[in-house]
């Protein structure tokens, strides 16, 4: 019966799987990526938002997502709220640069339209053929890093210093030292393969900090609480400059990181886990693959819009998806049984609420250190692509701003490339992303 009920839905047969294996694929993909219902909460409300309300706005965005990925692409994909993106939300548009948290979310709305009009006129390919891979890979480990120093820094590891600006907190006090024991918890479960290993390590570090009196035992299951403190809360007229001391440059500056991190993240977790998934070949793709892989672009930009009007930072593709694929999912109905599963997940915020913020980091610093792989993808003997890729990495957790990260890889490359007499190597968008930089900075 569930073989015919989903046959005419996802083409179970042609793509050579049966409704058992797309459940058990879906609910390994679940079990990597749920982290996030944990983390979001946790960063997001350093701005001062509700994190009940963030708890559901993220369930919701990811479901909601998932299902457009899962009936609109028929991909075995999870969509959520991003990391990196949620931690240049909080840290950098909102605790650096003075945006309300409803300003912020205006500002995600504005690059969901722009994301989507990229995607819809084709220009997104564009983009993405024109960036250098140096610097796509200087852009994910330069994330890995201020991902890192946020989660260090959250759990007492380091802590600031007059003299040195950080140095080594006190190991001796429960909440580093349990941050210490839930990354190694973590990076040995991943080690032995264990599924959900990221969820474990969080749960685990909050189960000992119970039992230690830590944190208050607040239940385990209820019934959501209320989405109205973040739902429909966004300012985009504030965003776009109607708000006090904020103008159009800042807003350029915001728009440009938050579309083209999420360009790179969204686009290339899906061409990896489509391909990884025989979806989408190497080369030679069928029309019909193309048109299929179109509806997936399409798909994670719907997603950013909702995400903003819920009440999250961008939500996008996950990488966590191939660990489904591995498991057998090929078609829609994956991402459908991950979607439901993060519909269930509502009913666990009382088990969210008590997460310490030491027990996420372990979560934020081993996804940190995946990210910094990408370094080993530079072209590290060319001085014109290492020099823009080490900046830009460096810059982001050193300024405490992936934005300006970015303008330093940009810029970088493009002066390197013009006065090498190399300016032809560069790519149109480079220049385009690189003006817009300048702009911005002769305007701030």
């Amino acid at each position: 019966m569930p073989q015919r009920l989903f046959q005419p839905l996802f083409r179970l047969r042609e793509h050579g799987t049966d409704v058992r294996t797309e459940v058990v694929a879906g609910i390994t993909t679940f079990l990597t990526m749920s982290y996030i219902v944990f983390v979001n909460p946790s960063i997001l409300g350093n701005t001062g938002m509700d994190t009940g309300a963030v708890f559901v706005a993220t369930c919701l965005a990811a479901a909601i997502g998932t299902l457009v990925m899962a009936f609109a692409a028929n991909y075995p994909v999870g969509m959520a709220p991003g990391m990196g993106l949620n931690a240049f939300f909080a840290f950098t548009v909102v605790g650096a640069m003075g945006y309300t948290w409803q300003q912020a979310l205006g500002a995600v709305f504005v690059s969901g339209v722009v994301f989507l009009l990229l995607t819809v006129t084709g220009a997104r390919g564009w983009l993405i053929a024109g960036i250098p891979h140096s610097l796509r890979s200087a852009i994910t480990a330069g994330i890995g890093l201020f991902l890192a120093i946020i989660a260090l820094q959250k759990s007492g590891v380091i802590v600031g210093n007059p003299d040195t600006l950080v140095a080594l907190g006190d190991l001796r006090e429960h909440q580093p030292l349990l941050a210490v024991a839930g990354f190694l918890l973590i990076a040995v479960l991943e080690a032995w393969r264990v599924r959900g290993a990221i969820l474990v390590g969080i749960l685990a570090v909050t189960a000992v900090s119970l039992m230690l009196g830590l944190v208050d035992y607040r239940g385990i299951v209820s019934l959501p609480p209320p989405l109205a403190p973040t739902f429909l809360q966004l300012d985009i007229a504030g965003a776009l400059g109607g708000g006090a001391g904020f103008s159009i440059a800042a807003m350029l500056h915001v728009v440009i990181v938050f579309v083209l991190v999420e360009v790179f993240d969204a686009t290339g977790t899906l061409m990896g886990v489509a391909r990884r998934a025989g979806l989408l070949p190497l080369d030679d793709a069928s029309p019909a693959q193309q048109k299929r892989f179109g509806r997936a672009l399409f798909a994670d930009s719907t997603a950013i819009l909702a995400g903003s009007v819920l009440g999250t930072s961008s939500t996008t593709a996950y990488i966590e998806s191939a660990s489904g694929v591995q498991a057998g999912g090929r078609t829609g109905l994956t991402a459908l049984v991950i979607a439901a599963l993060f519909l269930l997940a509502l009913l666990f915020s009382p088990l969210a609420a008590m997460v310490p913020p030491y027990a996420t980091a372990p979560a934020l610093l081993f996804v940190a250190g995946l990210m910094l792989r990408e370094l080993g993808d530079v072209h590290w003997d060319d001085l014109t692509e290492a020099i823009p890729a080490a900046l830009c990495t460096l810059a982001m957790p050193f300024t405490y701003s992936i934005a300006n990260g970015l303008a330093f890889g940009f810029i970088a490359y493009a002066v390197l490339k013009l006065c090498t007499g190399r300016a032809r190597e560069a790519h149109a968008a480079v220049w385009v992303v690189a003006a817009l930089f300048v702009l911005r900075f002769a305007l701030a």
